[in-house]
């Protein structure tokens, strides 16, 4: 398996062997812009367009871990970005809905996705805090931007059972089983509502 693989994830506890996998199958270079490629894979978010960022790889494998996915899932991301943490999704779950608000992004998303072989996850141009009712209930729910409270609409749409994932006034977070549980630590761009 890559170096990184190891020194960036295994060393600082990602344990689940089918996120390290995926995170070793899937090229990140694919989602970063052209002058950012040399460092893709370096421990550290990289700026996308539009004033957004690529998580770095310990927070996308992270977030991965916790939704605890075994492959028959049906899963929405919100905050698609440049498509990466959809594309690893995808490699984990069965199927999967990203809601990117700018429409800019997400149509480098659906292009990015479709160069890497993910060309079935299917990418939403809207305010992802709504989610996706009409697919819904979703089996696990990550939310790639910061909050203050999680967004009601998107804990209604998860299954009995499901797992969301979000950063939360400075943490990633977990709800499951109706329990909050702080994570680590974590910095994203905040989750804006309303139309794009």
């Amino acid at each position: 398996m890559a170096g990184w693989i190891d020194s960036q994830l295994r060393r600082r506890g990602i344990r689940d062997e089918r996120v390290l996998d995926a995170m070793a199958r899937v090229p990140r270079e694919l989602f970063v812009p052209e002058e950012a490629r040399r460092a893709a894979y370096a421990d550290t978010a990289l700026p996308l367009p539009c004033g957004q960022t690529i998580s770095q790889p310990f927070i996308v494998a992270a977030t991965l871990q916790a939704l605890e996915l075994a492959g028959a899932e049906r899963v929405l991301e919100v905050g698609t970005g440049s498509g990466y943490q959809a594309a690893l999704l995808r490699e984990l779950a069965a199927e999967v809905v990203t809601i990117e608000r700018i429409p800019e992004l997400g149509a480098l998303a659906r292009r990015n996705l479709e160069r890497s072989g993910h060309g079935d996850v299917e990418v939403r141009v809207g305010d992802g805090s709504l989610g996706a009712p009409d697919r819904a209930p979703f089996d696990a729910i990550a939310v790639a931007a910061e909050t203050d409270e999680v967004p009601p609409a998107l804990l209604a749409q998860l299954a009995s059972g499901g797992r969301l994932v979000l950063p939360l006034r400075g943490y990633l977070a977990r709800v499951a089983g109706g329990r909050l549980e702080l994570l680590l630590p974590a910095r994203f761009v905040p989750l804006v509502t309303g139309s794009p």
